[in-house]
């Protein structure tokens, strides 16, 4: 939170007064005045502090309404009540010095001529009040308003507002509410995590089984994580909650936990209805203590870890580096291509492509592959049941190796693929022209294209620009002088102009077609029939309902792939040649008919 974004507390203009309220504006101007004198002395006060002793935790200034509780409980004198009230942590260790501390800071405020009451505490005194239930107390510290902080006050001001969101929604459960960790230990500073256990009490719940119980309480404490960050003007979640439920507590404690044998001895409370501390003051006084077969358990522990460590080396070859060396071997052929390769046959696939076929990788890489995979196949046979550690650094190294000079292949392989792409490109779009224009020289395909096509306005300046950007990406590839950028530039455009030669290509064919195609109505049993002529490539083919004949010298029976051929055919030639015998045959087959279309 930052201090310099907030009034100070108890010297905020009273809300009720807004902008139009009719006050003397030159009261009003006293009273700003006063406000940013004071915020100035208070601002000299903690540089004097924090720059005479730099050890110093946390300076605040505690909430006007808060002074009575402090007051009842004798921390401060009745007198004080309208002074603004200092609060100081220090160090436990600097405990002696703090009636030294506290005599120069009076001096100042002296100087400052500020009504300031001044209280210097450690943190063990703040964790004190929680143990004696004095919460109201601490929960005031953690509201305070910072003027310096390590990282103290905002541990404690996120856990107080984040307790009082779980209490305000389900206090009735909540049997304790416990911080621990760097927090209470006294070393936190402004990146340590507040560690909060959240005990919950399900020795009367009927409607539902505990662990549901449990599942819903977590997911609404979780949800008030982020909020309780947001409100406390952290910028980073710092809260690592932990809820139990009251009877897997006990029974864990039952059982000697060590977790929760140190929660118990460290654990502070923010919130406790009569349980934590008498927990606390069991273990302190030795009657929490564990069963033979918990201790049994513990001891056991030692030779089960041995165990699991072996296991988890040879879990590293089986599960990291194993699936470290495949993956990336299955991205390569990818790349190259090919349809990704099952585990197993991918050192075959590595070796015959890249080894054999294409040169590009050397065979003991192949090898290192397949050393990882014989280990991960005699794990799974179980031929194998642990690894020595000086294997997995000798493995380690060979993935390494692997993986860089699969790295340099990827790059290898790129710029082969871009010289394809290119030259793909390239071919693409000169094979198109040469179907529009004819078979010419790439100069001459150019010149025509821009005076017939460009010039005349059938294709836009654009397509001038990308051909030309396509010969020159094709030339700078070959003297090395291009890149992945480049060349996918040269695809993307390339891609645009060949759709626009296709779609021209395709609106020339049509009107070749066009110029053969005839409607034609006749007479079927005395009612008007609709026939369909196509001439092409020479020829011509009638289509009555779902049959198709063809004429020629004669009428013979057809079909759709001969239509088809003929179709294409007539692509390469501009003129639809139409033979005057064409329609004796259809006066012959059809008897009189009439032209349409």
């Amino acid at each position: 939170m930052d201090p310099n974004n907030q009034d100070i507390p108890g010297m905020t203009p009273d809300p009720k007064y807004s902008e139009k309220t009719p006050i003397l504006s030159q009261d009003s101007n006293k009273v700003q005045k006063e406000m940013e004198k004071t915020k100035k002395e208070l601002e000299k006060l903690k540089s004097f502090i924090v720059k005479k002793y730099n050890f110093i935790q946390a300076i605040s200034i505690l909430p006007p309404q808060s002074i009575k509780i402090f007051i009842d409980e004798e921390e401060v004198p009745k007198e004080s009540e309208k002074h603004i009230q200092l609060y100081v942590v220090v160090p436990e260790d600097k405990f002696k010095e703090i009636p030294k501390i506290k005599e120069d800071i009076i001096k100042k405020i002296e100087d400052l001529k500020q009504k300031i009451w001044v209280q210097i505490k450690t943190p063990v005194d703040i964790w004190e009040a929680c143990l004696d239930s004095k919460f109201e107390l601490t929960g005031a510290i953690g509201m305070s308003y910072p003027l310096h902080d390590t990282g103290i006050l905002a541990g404690l001001r996120v856990a107080e507002i984040h307790k009082s969101l779980v209490l305000q929604k389900f206090e009735k459960y909540v049997v304790s509410y416990v911080i621990a960790g760097s927090l209470v230990r006294g070393d936190v500073t402004k990146e340590s995590d507040v560690d909060v256990f959240i005990v919950i009490n399900d020795t009367d719940v009927k409607r539902m089984p505990r662990l549901e119980l449990k599942e819903r309480l977590r997911s609404i404490i979780f949800q008030y994580i982020s909020e309780a960050t947001a409100l406390a003007g952290l910028k980073k979640n710092v809260l690592n909650v932990q809820p139990y439920l009251l009877t897997e507590f006990w029974e864990s404690v039952k059982d000697a936990n060590p977790v929760m044998f140190t929660f118990i001895r460290d654990g502070v409370p923010l919130y406790d209805r009569g349980t934590f501390m008498p927990w606390k003051a069991l273990l302190k006084m030795g009657k929490l203590k564990p069963s033979p077969e918990a201790i049994d358990m513990f001891m056991s522990m030692g030779d089960k870890t041995v165990k699991r460590a072996k296991k988890a080396l040879l879990e590293i070859v089986v599960h990291d580096i194993y699936w470290s060396i495949i993956t990336p071997g299955q991205a390569l052929l990818m790349l190259y291509g090919l349809p990704p390769p099952t585990p197993k046959q991918i050192a075959n696939e590595m070796e015959n492509i890249f080894v054999k076929k294409e040169k590009m990788l050397e065979q003991k890489y192949v090898d290192i592959l397949r050393k990882i995979i014989k280990i991960y196949k005699d794990y799974e046979h179980e031929t194998i049941t642990e690894i020595k550690g000086v294997e997995i650094d000798k493995l380690i190294k060979d993935t390494e190796d692997y993986l860089k000079r699969l790295d340099e292949l990827r790059k290898q392989i790129e710029k082969d693929a871009q010289g394809k792409t290119i030259e793909q490109i390239y071919n693409d779009v000169f094979d198109l022209l040469k179907q529009i224009i004819g078979k010419k020289t790439q100069n001459m395909l150019i010149d025509e294209f821009e005076k017939k096509f460009v010039k005349t306005g059938k294709f836009s300046p654009q397509s001038l620009r990308i051909l030309d950007d396509i010969i020159k990406a094709k030339a700078e590839f070959k003297k090395g002088k291009s890149n992945a950028h480049k060349v996918d530039n040269a695809r993307k455009n390339a891609t645009l102009l060949i759709n626009d030669l296709i779609e021209y290509s395709q609106r020339c064919d049509l009107v070749s077609l066009e110029k053969g195609r005839m409607i034609i109505k006749y007479k079927e049993k005395d009612k008007d029939a609709i026939a369909e002529l196509l001439s092409c490539d020479s020829k011509s083919f009638l289509f009555r309902g779902n049959s198709v004949v063809k004429l020629t010298d004669k009428i013979s029976p057809s079909n759709m792939e001969e239509v088809s051929e003929a179709v294409n055919k007539q692509k390469e030639k501009k003129n639809v040649e139409i033979s005057t015998k064409i329609f004796e045959l259809l006066r012959k087959e059809l008897g009189d008919f009439e032209i349409i279309l």
